[in-house]
């Protein structure tokens, strides 16, 4: 349970915020632990609760949100404003209502004594492990600040990456979901109407003109049934790849797609070196940035491949004997990081090699647009032609022959 609470430090001051506890006689103890001296210890209210979920459902936190609240944070922290002092700043600037509420529950803990980490660590859904990670080792070596800057830093590259493929594929999806539902629309209604003067003519038509007739009749009398079977498909699809099996299976025939596959390989390598080279520079240790990295990769086949390379590591070993053997990796990745790692430069290798295979992701989708736009041209194209040739070409003839 969640207990609101009033409370007076050893200095006198009023402490106000959020305990969790299973009892009321529970919560009046870890504050009492915390140095505060209870003043009034209360239930949080369901309808705080509910108000909560019902904010983050409507609004939730998007990365560029998460990235200006970092900068921001980076800013004041050096400046020299005291953490607790910033946070209160910048939430009562934010204007996502959802955003406001975690900030002002991180405040809370703060001021109560809890280190800045596990206030993040209590809201799992919002901050990534490797951005906790990394504000811990920020809160060790005495470089909050810079820590806090490079969380920034890097969710800042993985939004960019994210724009950078969804505007890649905007664009033909929309397209090819409005050449859907037009061609549905014009084989179920149309088709039925312009055929009905061949039928009623009763005259010999070629083959595919006669499949066109029939497959007109038939989705003008069960296009219900067709967009049923339709709608069932793709939920049945989406619940399976949101399966664990599933998304493995998925994952992997992505990898394998021609052109996509290239495309998503260098975003995961992208990922990775970029994260990587981020905590190692925050001071964590190889084995558990590895560790991190590999939950916040984002593909279960990278994801193995990085942790049997902590496992090398733990053991004794390099990680680059790891990735030599891995078909996912290109070599001069392997190269690269093998070098970093007899030369003690690994973060300043990781660095370059996200810098390169970031610019190869950008190349790609631009490429990408290009190269989509004439196959959606010939796409349509062929379905003009088929109705051309299949159904008004006949018209013409027959009526040419009256």
């Amino acid at each position: 349970m969640k207990f609101l609470f009033k409370a007076k430090n050893d200095a006198g001051q009023l402490r106000e915020g959020l305990v969790e506890a299973i009892s009321w006689e529970a919560a009046a103890q870890i504050l009492e632990k915390n140095s505060l001296t209870p003043i009034t210890v209360q239930e949080q209210k369901r309808s705080i609760v509910f108000m909560k979920s019902f904010q983050k459902m409507l609004e939730g936190v998007s990365q560029k949100e998460l990235m200006t609240f970092f900068r921001q944070l980076a800013t004041l922290i050096e400046a020299r404003v005291p953490i607790t002092a910033a946070l209160h700043t910048i939430g009562e600037q934010v204007e996502n209502r959802y955003l406001r509420i975690i900030i002002k529950e991180i405040e809370d803990s703060v001021g109560d004594g809890m280190p800045f980490s596990e206030a993040l660590e209590k809201h799992p859904d919002i901050f990534s492990l490797l951005t906790i990670n990394m504000i811990r080792a920020g809160e060790v070596s005495g470089s909050l600040h810079k820590s806090v800057g490079y969380v920034a830093e890097n969710i800042e590259k993985n939004y960019q990456l994210a724009s950078k493929i969804k505007g890649a594929l905007y664009y033909p999806a929309f397209v090819l979901s409005v050449a859907f539902i037009v061609g549905f629309l014009v084989v179920t209604f149309i088709l039925p109407k312009i055929t009905l003067l061949i039928k009623d003519m009763k005259v010999a038509v070629p083959w595919y003109t006669t499949a066109l007739v029939a497959l007109g009749d038939f989705m003008n009398q069960y296009w219900w049934a067709v967009l049923l079977v339709l709608v069932a498909g793709i939920g049945a699809f989406i619940y399976y790849i949101r399966t664990e099996a599933g998304r493995h299976e998925w994952e992997a025939i992505v990898l394998k797609l021609p052109v996509i596959g290239e495309l998503a390989r260098n975003i995961y390598i992208t990922r990775f070196a970029d994260n990587l080279s981020a905590l190692l520079n925050g001071g964590i240790p190889v084995v558990k940035a590895l560790t991190i990295v590999s939950e916040v990769i984002g593909n279960q086949v990278f994801q193995k491949i990085i942790m049997r390379a902590a496992e090398e590591v733990k053991t004794g070993g390099v990680m680059s004997a790891v990735l030599l053997q891995s078909r996912e990796i290109p070599p001069i990745v392997s190269q690269m990081i093998r070098i970093g790692e007899e030369t003690g430069s690994l973060t300043q290798v990781l660095k370059s090699a996200g810098s390169f295979y970031n610019q190869e992701v950008e190349t790609m989708t631009k490429n990408l647009t290009t190269l989509i736009e004439p196959i959606l041209i010939v796409f349509l194209g062929i379905g003009v032609g088929i109705l051309t040739v299949g159904v008004l070409m006949p018209i013409y003839n027959i009526a040419g022959q009256l």
